[in-house]
């Protein structure tokens, strides 16, 4: 079944590389068209290199558990680096196991299925909160007002930080994921020079000035260790060597950049779904219970880590394509959870849809998601503690979408609500 004409992007020939493309919204046409006749293809790049997209949902998986042919050692972006940049930028997510398990542990605790149930509670006063301060207001961006609040003040308390440092810290973790955003970001890859922060995580400059907000926080906690994240990092790992005073850089820049955005823009991706649904949310009002399985359909309508990248470390064949050691090999997750082979009627929004074994957070590939379980609680929690304080609720305004072919991301809703 092809896409239905709602979704903003109806090119079938999109550059799926190029960022710009992307704020039309992502084009489900050109990826379906890939699924149907070139599941693996081959892409140049303007610099002379190229890639691999993998567009299928099982030929995704297959790559994602096979990291002794498709390795993430090599970076998990488009952007090909070299040994001295992948050297001075390198976090867990540029690892394979067993290192990059190793490293895992160190930070999986507090983000375990256990936890974070017992969390909840904590949780849901948070989204309280965050609606009681908009509450009343009859039109409001749901971005800014809602969606960026509930993780950035989660993440915030994980971390150990101060309440004030909040939004400092989150508008940080914009320019990181919003890189190539000239809203986000003053040095926009692709728009302006970088090479100045090339050795930079995310090659952004602002990377220094969390360098240094981490040396400050890994001060404290030296002095007075807690419980929080910052003070998990600084333990020995299990070999008992501590992660060298870069390691824990990388890693709190990581945590900052991906603790907020990927959460953030899936609530905006629901609201809209919702919005655009409205029996589905009628049906959901009626039955909260619908509230676990319609969090999963949210996370596969949005899939917001549209791809990650792998490089081959062996000559290969994948879906009759042969595939070169060295070549770098995107996995289009956006691609997969759209596939009509996995998803009965995949352009349907379905809170009901069962099974729903998506992409958004890697399933069960080394690479899965560390935060899912608390991402999975903050979106059914907020839509939990939000549907029932709503009388009606719709657009105000046109939809904006980052610059970005890595994340695929609302950064403005403007909504109109009536409250109950």
């Amino acid at each position: 079944m092809a896409p239905e004409s709602r979704f903003d992007n109806e090119e079938t020939h999109a550059n799926i590389a190029d960022p710009d493309v992307y704020v039309r919204g992502v084009p489900h046409r050109t990826f379906q068209r890939l699924r149907d006749e070139a599941p693996v293809s081959w892409w140049d790049e303007a610099d002379g290199s190229g890639f691999w997209a993998i567009a299928r949902y099982d030929d995704i998986v297959y790559a994602s558990h096979n990291s002794k042919i498709f390795s993430s050692s090599r970076g998990i972006r488009l952007e090909q680096m070299t040994d001295e940049e992948l050297l001075a930028r390198r976090s867990m997510m540029e690892m394979d196991p067993p290192e990059h398990t190793t490293y895992r542990r160190i930070v999986q605790p507090p983000f375990s299925h256990r936890e974070v149930s017992a969390a909840e509670s904590g949780i849901r006063l948070l989204a309280r909160s965050v609606i009681e301060d908009v509450r009343g207001d009859e039109c409001f961006d749901f971005v800014d007002a809602i969606a960026r609040k509930l993780p950035m003040r989660m993440l915030g308390k994980m971390l150990g930080i101060p309440d004030e440092d909040g939004p400092w810290l989150v508008k940080q973790g914009d320019a990181l994921i919003g890189n190539t955003d000239p809203e986000f970001t003053t040095h926009p890859v692709g728009l302006v020079d970088t090479d100045a922060y090339r050795l930079m995580p995310f090659r952004s400059p602002v990377s220094s000035t969390l360098f240094a907000y981490a040396e400050e926080q890994a001060s404290l906690r030296r002095a007075h260790p807690g419980d929080d994240v910052i003070s998990m990092l600084l333990k020995p790992k299990r070999d008992g060597e501590p992660l060298s005073e870069h390691e824990f850089k990388n890693f709190f820049t990581l945590l900052v950049a991906a603790g907020n955005d990927t959460t953030r823009y899936t609530m905006a991706a629901g609201m809209l779904a919702l919005i655009e649904h409205p029996e589905q949310m009628a049906n959901l009002r009626e039955d909260p219970s619908l509230l676990a399985s319609a969090t999963e359909e949210i996370l596969r309508w949005g899939t917001v880590t549209m791809h990650f990248r792998r490089t081959a470390l062996v000559d290969t064949e994948l879906a009759g394509s042969r595939i070169r050691q060295g070549d770098k090999v995107l996995l289009w997750f956006i691609s997969g959870d759209y596939d009509e082979r996995q998803f009965r009627d995949p352009f349907r929004f379905d809170i009901r849809r069962s099974p729903n074994d998506h992409l958004a957070f890697g399933l069960k590939s080394p690479h899965k998601c560390i935060g899912e379980h608390l991402a999975r609680v903050e979106i059914r929690v907020l839509l939990e503690e939000l549907l029932p304080r709503l009388a009606g609720v719709g657009l105000n305004g046109p939809v904006e979408r980052l610059r970005s072919n890595f994340i695929a991301g609302i950064k403005h809703l403007p909504l109109k609500v009536q409250w109950a």
